[in-house]
């Protein structure tokens, strides 16, 4: 029957894909064309569409478009230009007023400082205490011990919330803190999240925590807001301190995933002006979520870390990026330190996959004498990142660049240092993927002692790292070569 049906209708059948497979590619190479974005990610998108003409044109429709970004940006624009427009333009002439001497101090790091004033609207603050936390088990009891005092408000924003142990233990936490009278708000993103229990989350509601998806997908396999994630972590405790970093709320993150084991992370608590910043990132989001606006004066305490003075407080820079900023101003920080070292670059990124601009950077910086290390797991949580990441590795190791694989478990800091003067610290990984389509938050560190810690964490993750040799890339069998060579075509898309 069947082979009857097919020799009636076979040409036609295979007639109609093919035509039909052929108006997709046309129609959708057209627009990827016309989209003038990354050439790269040109060329990896029209791989994709003409090998599989059908799957690829899903794909694009899920993950490549460029209309869903412009539609972010229009919206959080106006929201913070109506918005908190005032609020930070105040802060900003505050600062302004004594930029020019204080950015003269810190020399050969000005121009980062005045990149990030212009691409990122990230004034630097100098009235700020900040500790570097190295692990997860600092750093959940650090953010805890904060919360537990809260008096007025709570707001979380993280990519990853986990119905796990510590995940129940930060509901109980803020559960507690609603009922005896603390605003809580909570942002999760909806990927990310996307294994959070209903009963998690209502469990909050019902106990008067705000808690809110960012971009939920309803239908999350024909849905081009599956695209654009919200990567940052973020916690402010009324309006006085904050934490930002690499660690999402998971029981992985305190060395209890089944197969990657010891989990090496790093986090960074501040207390001053700049969780004034982050709070500015936590209310833009949250009215994007919620469509709530607040104004309430007790975000922005006037005296938020009292007793500090100018030249004796920790000068600081939070920079935000995504799809709804005008530059990618983390790629541009990233790729400004790089270009600025004079002696060291320290690197540390749970994935590198940098675009050609990064990469040329990185190069140029070793060929020049700059010695650079660069530490990435030994154990990852993805395969086809690791292969993309092998395939940059041996025209790395060429210009003398040093990497080392982390053997005790996976290591997810995301942290450059420079020179042992500067140090950014944040939730952005040395990849595309975060410079271009996720929305991440940095901190940019200009203090010796806080670049110090982070240089001496570096140093302690070497001495458990296995440093990479020429013949450990160079040497590789063909299928190996194949896999990096496919993942690395595809890695503007990953």
């Amino acid at each position: 029957m069947l082979g009857t049906f097919w020799s009636a209708y076979g040409e036609k059948i295979l007639w109609v894909y093919s035509f039909s497979s052929t108006i997709l590619i046309i129609i959708v190479s057209i627009l990827i064309f016309m989209e003038r974005r990354n050439p790269y990610k040109t060329i990896a998108w029209l791989a994709v569409i003409n090998v599989f003409p059908i799957l690829g044109f899903i794909f694009y429709f899920m993950f490549g478009q460029n209309r869903h970004k412009r539609k972010l940006i229009r919206t959080k624009y106006i929201n913070e230009m109506n918005h908190l427009r005032e609020i930070v333009r105040r802060q900003i002439e505050c600062i302004n007023s004594n930029r020019e001497a204080a950015v003269e101090a810190l020399g050969s790091k000005k121009q980062l400082i005045r990149l990030l004033l212009n691409n990122a609207h990230a004034p630097f603050t100098r009235r700020n205490r900040a500790q570097v936390l190295s692990d997860g088990q600092e750093a959940f009891a650090a953010m805890f011990a904060e919360m537990e005092k809260a008096q007025d408000h709570i707001h979380l924003e993280y990519y990853i919330i986990r119905d796990d142990n510590i995940g129940n233990q930060l509901k109980d936490l803020l559960i507690s803190k609603a009922k005896s009278g603390v605003k809580v708000r909570v942002i999760y993103d909806a990927v990310g999240s996307w294994k959070l229990s209903k009963k998690y989350i209502s469990d909050l509601r019902d106990s008067g925590v705000q808690i809110e998806p960012f971009l939920p997908v309803a239908l999350p396999f024909i849905n081009n807001k599956l695209n654009y994630r919200n990567h940052r972590k973020i916690t402010v405790i009324d309006g006085k301190v904050g934490f930002l970093g690499g660690l999402n709320i998971g029981d992985e993150y305190l060395g209890c995933h089944p197969k990657l084991g010891k989990w090496r992370d790093t986090h960074l608590k501040l207390e001053g002006t700049a969780v004034h910043f982050l709070q500015v990132i936590f209310l833009l989001d949250w009215e994007f979520v919620s469509g709530e606006r607040l104004s309430n004066p007790t975000y922005f305490p006037e005296e938020p870390c009292p007793g500090i003075d100018p030249p004796k407080g920790k000068v600081i820079q939070i920079a935000a990026s995504g799809p709804d900023s005008d530059w990618e101003a983390i790629r541009q920080s990233y790729f400004a330190m790089i270009n600025a070292a004079e002696h060291s670059i320290k690197i540390t990124t749970p994935y590198l996959i940098p675009d050609e601009g990064i990469l040329l950077a990185l190069k140029t910086a070793a060929l020049s004498g700059v010695n650079i290390k660069i530490i990435l797991p030994g154990k990852p949580d993805h395969k086809i990142v690791q292969w993309a990441s092998q395939s940059y590795f041996e025209e790395l190791m060429e210009a003398g660049i040093e990497i080392y694989l982390y053997q005790p478990g996976f290591i997810h800091a995301k942290i450059i240092s420079v020179d042992g003067e500067v140090a950014s610290l944040g939730s952005a990984n040395l990849d595309m993927r975060s410079f271009q389509i996720n929305f991440e938050v940095n901190a940019m560190l200009y203090n010796k002692s806080l670049v110090e810690k982070i240089d001496a964490d570096f140093e302690a993750d070497l001495a458990k790292s296995l440093k990479l040799q020429m013949s450990d890339v160079a040497d590789k069998p063909l299928p190996a070569r194949i896999r990096q060579s496919a993942a690395r075509l595809l890695s503007p898309l990953l």
